[in-house]
């Protein structure tokens, strides 16, 4: 099996609303949709989730795109392989740039399981049968965070996440606890609380499922000391970026949960494995979410069938934050959980029409 053809598509979506977190607003998103096709004609999509700027990770979708187009399609096509652990790790001489590698990675396994004729989900050794679905919630207002909390209750979201930050993060808490004793939340704290360990510690009472991400990304220390002094479990999102990092955080007992996001770590190769490592540990993991197009959730639905995910991931419906996805079907929730798609690879097309209203770029590569 060889790639002949890289298709990107660089696209920008408004959200449906403004998402909140400690480190800025996202109203805008953009992202990059690869389409990698074989000699057989078989098509395969995989998507970069970085953001415009900098404010997550280091990556962009400039520096995505430049990655994608100069170095690693030319990498990869009409290289010969088997199996995508093949190409993924070709792409391992190229440092870090996860982003950009997922992409590739995505798109190689979808075209893989498409020409076995097999879901996905199946390939990589899913057993679940549907998807927890859990929400995000990115609030400016704690009367908005209600608001949107209990219209995700109606629609059967069994977990919510918000966002938190110092002096933003009590008064939130105790409303939600008060208004949904009963709710599974847990709190995302964007490494905002580097300094704060005081108000963390307060945090204990109120019985959240996690803290997640309390101190700065590359700090698998003070993490492990914050961890031994707090009831809470703490979850590690920004720190987890390859199999290396997460051996780390398992080894050092950094935290208890893991936030394993298939974009942040460099494909679903790799996504599988820290998955295996934490299954080896007992050490808990679920799906976040990256405010993705239709093309990475439903990778995500893939790899979220796996034995280890037993908390509800942030994998919500599209129309959660689109008025039109760019995939047929989109993602949707049911009864608080998402059925994996029965088709062959990820089970979803491009919506063709929708992809060329918020194109913003083209380029294609052979």
């Amino acid at each position: 099996m060889r790639i002949v053809r890289i298709e990107l598509h660089v696209i920008e979506m408004a959200l449906k609303t403004p998402f909140v977190t400690s480190l800025g607003t996202v109203r805008n998103r953009s992202g990059i949709i690869i389409e990698a096709t074989d000699e057989n004609g078989v098509t395969g999509y995989g998507e970069a989730v970085a953001f415009s700027t900098p404010w997550y990770t280091e990556e962009t979708t400039q520096t995505c795109f430049h990655l994608l187009k100069d170095i690693l399609a030319p990498l990869v096509i009409n290289h010969q392989f088997t199996r995508p652990e093949e190409l993924h790790k070709r792409m391992a001489e190229i440092r870090k740039n996860p982003m950009a590698k997922a992409a590739i990675d995505m798109a190689v396994w979808d075209l893989y399981a498409k020409t076995l004729n097999k879901p996905l989900h199946l390939v990589i050794g899913g057993t679940r049968k549907t998807v927890l679905a859990g929400i995000s919630i990115g609030a400016s207002t704690v009367e908005q965070l209600l608001e949107q909390t209990n219209a995700a209750l109606k629609d059967g979201y069994s977990r919510i996440k918000i966002k938190i930050a110092p002096g933003r993060d009590l008064d939130r808490i105790r409303a939600i606890r008060e208004a949904f004793p009963e709710l599974s939340v847990l709190a995302d704290a964007n490494s905002a609380y580097i300094d704060h360990e005081k108000e963390l510690s307060a945090l204990d009472d109120y019985g959240l499922q996690m803290i997640e991400q309390p101190l700065s990304q590359d700090d698998f220390i003070d993490h492990a000391g914050l961890q031994k002094r707090l009831k809470t479990p703490i979850c590690l999102d920004e720190s987890i970026t390859s199999f290396h990092s997460a051996k780390t955080a398992v080894e050092l007992k950094s935290c208890r949960v893991i936030n394993l996001k298939i974009g942040r770590v460099g494909g679903l190769t790799e996504a599988i494995k820290i998955h295996d490592l934490c299954l080896e540990h007992g050490i808990q993991v679920w799906c976040g979410g990256m405010l993705e197009f239709g093309i990475s959730r439903a990778h995500n639905v893939a790899l979220a069938t796996l034995e280890g995910f037993t908390i509800p991931g942030d994998i919500s419906s599209s129309e959660r934050y689109w008025e039109e996805d760019i995939t047929l079907p989109d993602v949707k929730v049911k009864d608080g959980v998402i059925t994996p798609f029965k088709g062959p690879g990820i089970g979803v097309s491009l919506n063709r029409k929708r992809l060329e209203q918020v194109r913003k770029h083209y380029e294609l590569l052979e």
